[in-house]
């Protein structure tokens, strides 16, 4: 099978350059069948603003990204993971248990951990596995980077590309990189839960 990824961000935050953003919206707004009109007015942004989006012609906060991922149920955590050119030194961040940001697929619900802080290089976020079958999946996750996962809880399998499942239990953590195609799939009684750190490159 093939096995795609989510996020929440500010106004004042930046998202980082892609020349794939406006076309990943476009198509998924021409998969759901609507408008411009229908899609800007679901989202609460300007038309024009969205079609300069689609073209490229303009760059979006990290609001108007999370607002159109959500209402075109994408999954992207890699778009929030920025460039890290910056030269600011002793910057901190901190998440409160249970506190993170929220972002639900048919997939995965996914729990973004230390989202104000900006120009980072690593997306760490907690996520608990509701596939039970590779077939829910339409696709194969890959983004750019590499990624590290840690089993908090509970039985998994993680599918990839170019490697033979793997069954990984409590404890078990696996490094790869994340421009293969992968997936994960719980097998045990209740859902796992587990840990992600995307890197970028």
């Amino acid at each position: 099978m093939e096995p795609v990824f989510p996020t929440d961000a500010s106004e004042a935050l930046e998202v980082p350059d892609t020349s794939d953003l406006g076309k990943m919206f476009f198509e998924a707004r021409k998969k759901k069948g609507w408008t411009l009109e229908e899609t800007s007015k679901t989202a609460g942004i300007g038309r024009s603003t969205l079609s300069k989006i689609e073209n490229n012609q303009t760059k979006p906060s990290f609001e108007v990204v999370r607002r159109l991922t959500k209402v075109l149920e994408l999954q992207t955590p890699q778009l929030f993971v920025q460039s890290g050119q910056s030269g600011i030194s002793g910057r901190r961040d901190y998440t409160l248990d249970g506190k993170g940001e929220l972002q639900d697929t048919p997939t995965y619900g996914h729990e973004l951990l230390c989202t104000e802080l900006t120009s980072k290089r690593m997306l760490p976020y907690i996520s608990t596995i509701k596939a039970r079958d590779v077939s829910q999946f339409e696709t194969w996750i890959r983004h750019g980077g590499e990624e590290f996962m840690y089993v908090i809880s509970g039985e998994l399998t993680l599918f990839t590309e170019h490697y033979r499942p793997l069954d990984m239990k409590t404890g078990d953590s696996v490094y790869y990189d994340a421009g293969m195609g992968h997936g994960c799939v719980s097998t045990g009684k209740e859902d796992a839960k587990v840990l992600w750190v995307s890197l970028e490159n």
